[in-house]
């Protein structure tokens, strides 16, 4: 139970406020990030047309699938180290990277190619999150963005692959 004065949302934690507030910002980036890059691929999701509907409209609804779901393990992380995560829509566009698409019509290969740069984004900045979390000794922090890493360089995979135009030699 808090003391007196103590704000009831302060979990308590062996890292240091300053490991605390870098590593929360640093979560809560890819986590923005993470919400953006969903919302674009739940908005391709329902929005592809064209010969491979289908298979696109599958995919990124399974891709959408994947990144919700990291949502809110990205979240509960920055609550168990102490930080306060993302409150609102606009919380998240102040602390994205990732451009949102409002246009009325994209073609599927530019979807595609979106999604695929907006991944490697992603991937970038959890390496740099990463770097936060080995500077102040958060191996917890620092797995969860491992497997992370490892679930978004999947994703890119499949959208490279999907663009890919030629003989299959990969040249």
């Amino acid at each position: 139970m808090p003391t007196k004065g103590e704000p009831r949302l302060k979990t308590p934690t062996d890292l240091n406020s300053n490991a605390t507030k870098e590593v929360a910002e640093a979560l809560n980036s890819v986590l923005a990030d993470t919400f953006a890059l969903y919302m674009k691929t739940k908005n391709f999701h329902w929005h592809v047309s064209g010969p491979h509907f289908r298979d696109y409209h599958l995919m990124f609804d399974e891709q959408g699938a994947e990144l919700f779901a990291s949502t809110d393990e990205l979240a509960e992380r920055v609550r168990k180290i102490g930080g306060n995560t993302l409150r609102s829509i606009g919380d998240i566009s102040k602390k994205q990277s990732i451009s949102d698409n409002d246009a009325d019509y994209v073609s599927p290969d530019d979807m595609l190619k979106e999604l695929h740069a907006d991944t490697l984004t992603t991937i970038k900045a959890m390496r740099a999150a990463h770097e936060v979390c080995d500077e102040h000794n958060d191996v917890a922090s620092a797995s969860l963005l491992e497997n992370f890493i490892d679930a978004a360089e999947k994703r890119a995979w499949f959208l490279f692959e999907t663009t890919r135009q030629g003989d299959g030699s990969g040249h």
